[in-house]
């Protein structure tokens, strides 16, 4: 039998990855360097002053971009809004469709209360 291309999910590349300072290391920085990615990802102290220290041979200061970084912000606090119910964050339904409707329902139940307090 003769598998036809392409098979899967088309591959796609992000413009950016926002993350906490805990994926501020230089093999995280440069795997997304290499493939054209940016890191939105804050500096930690203890490396910028390690790149100040070296003076000239520590290199430039990283910067990302702020307003994205409180993006990332925004979603996690929804991920934390979402694992609220015990079943989807213990992934209780073990069947996909059953978990999505789940997931679906909690999303709902958040946007509606989200909706109702904005009107009032």
């Amino acid at each position: 039998m003769r598998v036809r291309l392409p098979v899967g999910r088309p591959r796609t590349r992000p413009d950016a990855v926002a993350g906490d300072k805990a994926y501020s290391s230089r093999g995280n920085r440069s795997y997304l360097r290499k493939r054209n990615i940016k890191a939105v990802i804050p500096e930690k102290k203890d490396q910028a002053a390690n790149r100040k220290k070296k003076g000239r041979q520590g290199g430039r200061p990283l910067t990302h971009d702020a307003e994205l970084y409180k993006d990332r912000n925004t979603v996690e606090r929804l991920i934390n809004r979402l694992k609220a119910w015990r079943g989807i964050a213990t992934r209780y339904d073990k069947n996909p469709e059953s978990y999505l409707a789940g997931l679906r329902l909690r999303a709902s139940t958040i946007w509606i209360k989200d909706l109702a307090r904005t009107t009032h």
